[in-house]
């Protein structure tokens, strides 16, 4: 038996596009990069006018980017699904620290690079009981796209999320002369309508929309390797 898809979700069409439903602002995301090229932060950019339902291009080839034109069917796209249907939890390495501790599922990753800068949070983790270097910590991990990396309190056991309206980001990377992936921010299901599969729900969740990724419906990075370009 089906399961009821909620008003607010992403289906991914067999060989085809992304259908969002329930009306998800759709606005351009650009990663901020310091003089030397890493990652800060985020700068919003133009947001699409959209309808209550609309599909975006995943294959990479359409003519009217971010939006489906049929070119998936031109090109014959393969949009096999590929990537681990376990929980975040169980695809995750946990690195310990003494008050937080940091879960890294490096499947997942989208190539923010916002873990590298200030001596990369895998290192950061273990010194996090120092306020600077915990501020840091928690900043870097929570603008990770992908969710690869997840903060963790370690006296209650919960995960550190950051607030995130529901909304589409379309990523533009200037620092790799490319453009990313789809950013889903505020838990937005993902559902296949191949085999009515629903996708662990997240609070960041990162889509391959250069049609390259081996990791789909998940972006792996591989973006910035073709330099793909959303316009």
């Amino acid at each position: 038996m089906a399961k009821t898809k909620p008003d607010i979700h992403v289906s991914i069409s067999k060989d085809g596009p992304y259908i969002v439903s329930g009306g998800i602002p759709l606005a351009e995301q650009t990663i901020v990069a310091d003089a030397a090229g890493e990652s800060e932060a985020w700068k919003q950019g133009k947001t699409l006018p959209t309808q209550k339902d609309y599909a975006l291009c995943r294959c990479g080839h359409s003519k009217m980017k971010p939006f489906c034109d049929g070119a998936h069917l031109r090109v014959k796209f393969d949009g096999s699904e590929t990537a681990s249907r376990k929980p975040y939890v169980e695809q995750a390495k946990l690195f310990d620290g003494p008050v937080l501790a940091l879960t890294d599922a490096q499947g997942l990753c989208a190539f923010g690079r916002f873990c590298d800068p200030h001596g990369q949070v895998w290192n950061q983790v273990a010194q996090a009981d120092d306020p600077k270097v915990k501020a840091m910590f928690l900043h870097q991990v929570a603008e990770c796209p992908a969710g690869r990396l997840v903060a963790w309190d370690k006296a209650t056991g919960k995960p550190i999320e950051p607030k995130l309206p529901v909304s589409i980001g379309l990523v533009e990377d200037p620092a790799q002369q490319c453009s990313g992936p789809l950013w889903l921010r505020g838990r937005i299901a993902v559902i296949s309508e191949e085999d009515d599969y629903h996708y662990e729900v997240r609070n960041r969740v990162t889509l391959c929309r250069c049609g390259a990724s081996k990791n789909k419906p998940f972006c792996d990075g591989a973006h910035a390797a073709i330099k793909f370009r959303a316009t």
